[in-house]
């Protein structure tokens, strides 16, 4: 019976990790990924082109949706909202870039948990508000900060908001790939409950969580370290 399983398929996993791998655009990756599984899997081509022009119809509106919060979040920003982000966090003088990001990865971890994944993300918080106040913790304690340091703060924010939410969602019940999981289990004779799956993503959500948490520690240091040593070359130039 094994040997009738068609496995070519799974090349759509090959794709997406070479496609990852050499930095092709990721929607790119996706729609390649898409079309290569279903032409592996014996689906007509008129029919792939079918199911993808039915999903862009059915989700037409999701760029409205996804705009008007970036047209609020521009405004803010025009206003001085990441300024007033960086002097507020300027002022406690025991902030780090990594304590505050430990405290938002926590937050977005429990928040993603109960279901308030909206809470976050990039456009709406990573942007305006906790990129900017890592970046002012850390000009706080040394002063201007060079552009290779600062892209290294806003990658480490980007990070800590993927991370609190895709391990803090999967405990949430009604999370959509829950449900996805047990109807596919149900359906392959395995009764499984959804609080059972969403239970056994605790452990996960804890390592993921003191993994990170460990590597924001660690990013305090070794800011310390190229911060020395940026003002140690700045200071031997002036000399």
């Amino acid at each position: 019976m094994l040997a009738d399983v068609n496995l070519w398929p799974l090349i759509g996993v090959a794709i997406i990790i070479a496609g990852f791998v050499l930095r092709f655009n990721p929607m790119l990756v996706v729609i390649v990924t898409a079309i290569g599984t279903a032409m592996a899997a014996g689906f007509p081509l008129d029919k792939v082109l079918a199911t993808i022009g039915t999903g862009f119809i059915k989700t037409r509106n999701l760029p409205l949706i996804i705009l008007l919060p970036l047209a609020v979040i521009g405004l803010l920003e025009r206003h001085g909202l990441r300024q007033h982000a960086q002097s507020w966090i300027s002022s406690i003088k025991s902030a780090t870039a990594g304590r505050l990001l430990i405290v938002y990865l926590a937050a977005r971890q429990l928040t993603a948990a109960i279901g308030l994944t909206s809470l976050g993300g990039h456009p709406q918080m990573v942007r305006p508000l906790l990129a900017p106040m890592a970046e002012g913790a850390t000009e706080s304690r040394y002063g201007k900060l060079p552009a290779k340091v600062r892209d290294k703060l806003r990658a480490y924010s980007a990070a800590t908001d993927n991370v609190g939410l895709f391990f803090g969602e999967d405990i949430f019940v009604a999370f959509g790939a829950i449900v996805l999981m047990t109807t596919f289990l149900r359906e392959a004779g395995i009764e499984v409950e959804p609080i059972h799956v969403a239970l056994w993503g605790i452990p996960t959500a804890v390592c993921a969580f003191a993994i990170h948490a460990w590597r924001l520690r660690r990013l305090d240091k070794t800011l310390a370290r190229e911060m020395a040593a940026h003002q140690a070359a700045a200071a031997s130039q002036k000399a």
